[in-house]
């Protein structure tokens, strides 16, 4: 699922976890194709959003909290509000999905220094046009902290609606989910060319390939989970086709964005929590 054209806060010592009626961040009620992946359960990533466009899906992303969504600055090639909808809640793209809720966009606060040519910051706010209420089917997703460390083989969730083959015009009907490994920056830099892959960018995939983010999933969320908390790790961004060998979707690293996400949000600030790989970083041995 994821091509280029488409494709809970930490402060000091104490984890703050945003409570919402009683909905944590990151952790859904309901949760105990993209490429090479499997349909998604009802109710298993409440986060997730379609935004759609005269009611035609061309992106995914995250509700983080009642009236923020986290999607990519690439899906907004322009801003025009006209026919925008943010879609929470819903399973498939077709028929009846009875727990889904749809809202207006009042604002697109892409990042300033998102450059469309290289995908460097590829990061995006959307306000809705009211509140949601936070359900089994529809609550946000903790952020990962401007100290979260993401080591190579983290086990990560890809979630999206998105063509689940390479080359597909048509996005899948059913929201997917994919499992794929946390690639280093520097192995990733050698599997595209380096100096391309930048600090502001979280790699994934298998080196075999054969599961990956593709067409229509972009802005969606890539989530590891940590002490029973899903935690945002990445935002789709972009990749040189879908699921091949040894060329890894790439992602908006979010952990790099807290203080730029808490700037723009005046109220009910979303959750951020650290993540911690344990061991060692297999990345720094690795030379192209």
């Amino acid at each position: 699922m994821l091509l280029v054209q488409d494709h809970c806060v930490l402060t000091q010592q104490f984890v703050v976890l945003r409570v919402y009626s009683s909905y944590i961040c990151g952790q859904p009620k309901l949760n105990t194709k993209i490429v090479g992946g499997q349909a998604a359960r009802a109710g298993s990533w409440p986060w997730q959003v379609s935004l759609q466009r005269s009611g035609s899906h061309f992106c995914g992303g995250s509700l983080i909290n009642s009236q923020w969504v986290l999607t990519a600055a690439h899906c907004f090639e322009t801003t025009n509000l006209r026919g925008l909808t943010v879609n929470l809640g819903r399973q498939s793209l077709q028929g009846s999905n009875p727990n889904a809720v749809s809202r207006t966009v009042t604002k697109i606060i892409k990042h300033p220094k998102y450059n469309s040519g290289t995908y460097d910051n590829d990061i995006c706010l959307l306000q809705l046009s009211s509140p949601v209420t936070f359900n089994n089917y529809i609550s946000p997703v903790c952020l990962a902290a401007s100290n979260s460390i993401f080591y190579s083989g983290v086990n990560s969730w890809v979630t999206g609606w998105g063509s689940t083959r390479e080359g597909a015009s048509a996005p899948s009907p059913n929201l997917m989910e994919v499992e794929v490994p946390v690639v280093g920056n520097r192995q990733c830099n050698c599997n595209y060319r380096v100096g391309s892959i930048t600090d502001n960018m979280i790699c994934a995939g298998l080196s075999a390939g054969g599961k990956d983010s593709c067409q229509g999933d972009s802005g969606g969320p890539m989530v590891s989970k940590q002490s029973g908390r899903w935690i945002q790790a990445g935002v789709v961004s972009f990749g040189e086709g879908c699921a091949r060998p040894n060329l890894p979707g790439v992602y908006a690293r979010v952990s790099q964005y807290q203080t730029w996400i808490r700037s723009q949000i005046s109220s009910n600030q979303p959750g951020f929590m650290a993540f911690t790989s344990t061991g060692t970083n297999s990345d720094l041995s690795v030379t192209c």
